[in-house]
């Protein structure tokens, strides 16, 4: 029996061994940290540099090991090795620094740092091998993150085995007390297979002089790129203290195509690239920037120290995995003719607020100024320009409202308990002979609509929950509804505007005089949309097709004010409209939106005034924008007209930063196409719907974050699924161009794979972790079986099968059999300390979900 025990013993002993090889990669990094260094109380660095998100991910704090810097303008780097020899992507960096005391960070990547000690002074160079900068901080920038399935490659065969991080310390009036400082960046890296690969792109100057006192100084560098295609999805700027605006560009054939302008005086984070851009081989690429050298009273030249500039344009991008190259670098100006054709914008200042620029370079006096903080609240929503990504619109394939059976989709709106409303035109068509050159309506004949035109939807399941609007309603147009649920819509064929209870088939208050245009106090042409303020219960009518104004009501229905005008020939100026067709109310802020239609873009006017606040264009609306959204917290949605013949722009739905006005997503159905997306609408949880006149269809799209979480019941059994993030690179990150049947083919093929794939990764994870306890049960069988064959049911544990006998002729065991396994050459997998951490490790608890990319 005794023999029994001790073959039993050894075989846990090789059972735990097994597991080992499944162990989670917390348990890989122990060496990295038990060696570590340890940071000084005074830091606030972490003490568990590495940190396990689960099976495939992972997070690396890099810090400065308690430093004090001796001199301003000095250069500390610091390495740190990559934990695992595999490969690895880093998708997220988290800078952990102050503009107060830390001029900028650089994180590279490399094989062999310049020294082996814990810091040294970077003039000894930073590696010794080439060098790829991966990061790069300064003026209190916000976090960097990833595209979703974009990462810098480290580690296995060609990646690199070691950051080294520098810091630039400038001014060190912050060290007078002796503090240490522990500034630095976290990384999140993940195991699993991205499908494009990340690289940078420095654009540098190094031979600009500026003169003192010389108001104006261009610094220009460009290149021809003679790679494979490359996408670029973010940009960085960098001067010191005299730069006004960098702006980087593509040139092709004469083109220039904006990558990115920004000051180098607002915080200088990673911003996102406002449209897809390409470059291909044979492209060039072309920075300026534009300092000044007032207030100098000697020559500034590029340099290290804080007196000194710097011209660098930064530029993140990817590229298939075959062809990723990690890092290049432009420093020449290889045709100065061609800048005197860069755009005028170039040349453009961007002004920075006063009471921005002290807050930027650490100066916290108070002001007497009314407006300080405005300033600062506007410098916060300045500084939250940045590279997000993560967030992604996507269609809910799986909502049903695609069946129903509607007419022409023209208004879509929520209710008070998030109900989706649609307002929908049953069997009459708007068409040539709708109306005449008068814009009276043609068809009365017809009679009202005899279909119920609102149609109140459960949201999740598209289920018809109320129906009204039956014999009210010739061509409907807009819809929105109030905070108490009265719906309020318009009539492009009546002229009128309605206010309608939910339950209620009569109105409660028309505006308009019926089937009859105008464009005085009391009448309408073609109204197009209709938002009441929450707070004042003030009406805003969009008028319309055939007025180019925005009239304000009171609660009741008199009229108060009204402007806007049509659009003249030349440059639409603000306040001119071509089709107001869409109205969003910004109540926070007091703002109404409207979307001006033939224009292609946003004005924004104040609601007390009328007065313009702002306006939101970009290339990729093309000609028209039909509808816009607001969310509270920030978003702005919105959808655009089809393009013209000859023209690029795709239809599709936009998500942007009210703030900014920056596009941070772009959308498209899988299921049909937009036809005419007529209306949109979006609720607090991203939640949008998007109707289409010609299409005679609803979409619903949700966040693919949230997408990703959501349960669905299979079997009677709640499945959680989860997207894996090997999952094309959202690569309709709209900044890899691929056509869109092929866009939809892949996300197709993505929907079918995704409710397996988390089952099957379980299920193979199990299998594994099984096979060794099977193993193991046959082996003891055996032995049972060959003792009882040979013996009988008398034998002893002295004879038959001895592991520890063989494994005694290894060096560093015992001859006995029954010793402890030694540990020696085991990477201290193992803690003496800790005799439970293996067993841990190799339990069969259930898989911890998937860390949220947020």
């Amino acid at each position: 029996m005794a023999g029994f025990i001790n073959n039993l013993l050894i075989l846990l002993l090789l059972f735990q061994n097994i597991c080992l090889g499944f162990r989670s990669p917390l348990s890989v990094f122990k060496r990295y940290k038990d060696t570590s260094r340890s940071l000084s109380s005074e830091c606030l660095g972490s003490d568990q540099p590495v940190i396990s998100f689960g099976l495939s991910d992972f997070a690396l704090d890099i810090r400065m090991p308690a430093v004090t810097p001796k001199q301003s303008d000095t250069y500390l780097c610091m390495s740190v090795p990559l934990p695992v020899n595999d490969e690895a992507y880093v998708v997220d960096f988290k800078p952990h620094a102050s503009m107060d005391t830390v001029h900028h960070m650089l994180l590279f990547g490399c094989n062999e740092p310049s020294s082996a000690e814990s810091y040294w002074d970077c003039d000894e160079g930073t590696c010794k091998d080439k060098s790829n900068i991966l990061y790069a901080w300064a003026r209190n920038a916000p976090p960097t993150r990833l595209p979703k399935g974009v990462g810098f490659r480290v580690g296995g065969e060609t990646g690199s085995r070691y950051f080294v991080l520098q810091v630039h310390y400038g001014d060190i009036g912050a060290f007078r007390d002796k503090h240490k400082d522990c500034s630095g960046v976290t990384l999140h890296l993940t195991h699993q297979k991205q499908p494009l690969i990340a690289g940078m792109y420095l654009m540098m100057s190094v031979n600009t002089v500026i003169p003192p006192g010389k108001k104006v100084v261009n610094a220009d560098i460009a290149c021809h790129y003679k790679r494979s295609p490359m996408h670029l999805f973010a940009y960085r700027v960098h001067t010191h203290r005299l730069g006004k605006v960098v702006s980087g560009y593509r040139v092709r054939n004469g083109q220039w195509t904006l990558i990115g302008r920004q000051s180098p005086q607002l915080p200088q984070a990673f911003y996102p690239v406002k449209y897809p851009v390409e470059i291909s081989y044979d492209d060039m690429l072309a920075a300026r920037c534009v300092f000044s050298g007032e207030g100098r009273t000697t020559e500034t030249h590029i340099g290290g120290t804080a007196n000194d500039e710097m011209c660098n344009f930064y530029i993140m991008y990817y590229m298939e995995a075959k062809h990723a190259v990690s890092y290049m670098t432009c420093t020449q100006n290889a045709n100065p003719e061609m800048f005197r054709n860069i755009p005028q914008e170039a040349n453009i200042p961007i002004p920075v607020k006063s009471d921005v620029l002290k807050m930027m370079h650490g100066h916290h006096e108070e002001t007497k100024d009314s407006d300080a903080s405005y300033l600062l609240q506007q410098a916060k929503k300045e500084e939250a320009e940045i590279l997000d990504q993560d967030f992604h619109i996507e269609e809910a394939v799986e909502w049903p409202g695609l069946d129903l059976k509607l007419g022409q989709v023209s208004g879509l709106a929520l209710d008070p308990e998030n109900n989706l409303v649609v307002f929908h035109r049953g069997d009459h068509v708007w068409d040539e002979n709708s109306f005449d050159s008068k814009f009276v309506y043609q068809q009365r004949g017809l009679g009202p609509i005899e279909q119920n035109t609102i149609l109140v939807l459960n949201p999740s399941n598209a289920n018809v929950l109320h129906s009204t609007g039956k014999s009210l309603f010739y061509l409907p147009h807009g819809l929105s509804i109030d905070k108490n649920g009265n719906y309020w819509v318009t009539d492009v064929a009546l002229h009128q505007v309605f206010k309608l209870g939910a339950n209620d088939k009569e109105p409660l208050l028309i505006l308009g005089v019926a089937l009859q245009p105008g464009s005085d106090k009391n009448h309408f042409c073609q109204p197009t949309d209709v938002a009441v303020d929450p707070v004042t219960g003030s009406i805003y009518v969009s008028d319309g097709y055939c007025n180019s104004r925005i009239i304000q009501f009171s609660p009741n229905g008199q009229y108060v004010m009204q402007w806007g005008e049509e659009t003249s020939l030349g440059k639409p100026r603000p306040g001119q409209f071509r089709i107001p067709h869409s109205l969003a109310l910004i109540p926070d802020l007091s703002q109404l939106c409207v979307a001006d239609r033939e224009n292609g873009r946003i004005q924004c006017f104040r609601l007390e005034t009328g007065e313009f606040t702002r306006e939101i264009k970009h290339k990729a609306f093309g000609r028209e924008l039909f509808a816009v959204s607001y969310v509270p917290g920030g978003l702005l949605f919105a959808v655009n007209g089809m393009p013209y013949p000859g023209e690029a722009e795709s239809v599709q739905g936009f998500v942007m930063n009210f703030s900014t006005g920056e596009i941070i997503d772009t959308f498209i159905p899988l299921r049909k196409s937009f036809e005419m997306p007529h209306d949109i609408v979006a609720s607090e949880d991203r939640t949008v719907f998007v109707g289409d006149v010609h299409a005679k269809a609803v979409w619903k799209f949700a966040s693919a974050e949230k997408m990703e979480h959501r349960s669905v019941k299979k079997a009677g059994i709640e499945v959680q699924e989860t997207k894996e993030s090997e999952t094309i690179a959202e690569a309709k990150l709209k900044n890899k161009p691929e056509s869109t049947d092929l866009l939809k083919n892949m996300d197709k093929q993505h929907l079918v794979q995704q409710a397996s794939s988390t089952g099957v990764s379980f299920v193979l994870i199990t299998t594994l972790l099984i096979i060794p306890v099977v193993v193991l049960l046959a082996i003891l069988v055996f032995i049972r079986w060959r003792k009882t064959t040979v013996y009988g049911d008398n034998w002893k544990g002295g004879g038959g099968i001895n592991l520890g006998n063989f494994f005694a002729s290894h060096k560093g065991y015992s001859r006995k059999g029954f010793d402890r396994l030694s540990t020696e050459g085991s990477d201290q997998e193992k803690d003496e300390d800790d005799g439970t951490d293996s067993e841990e490790e190799c339990s069969a608890s259930p898989l911890p979900p998937a860390p949220s990319s947020s």
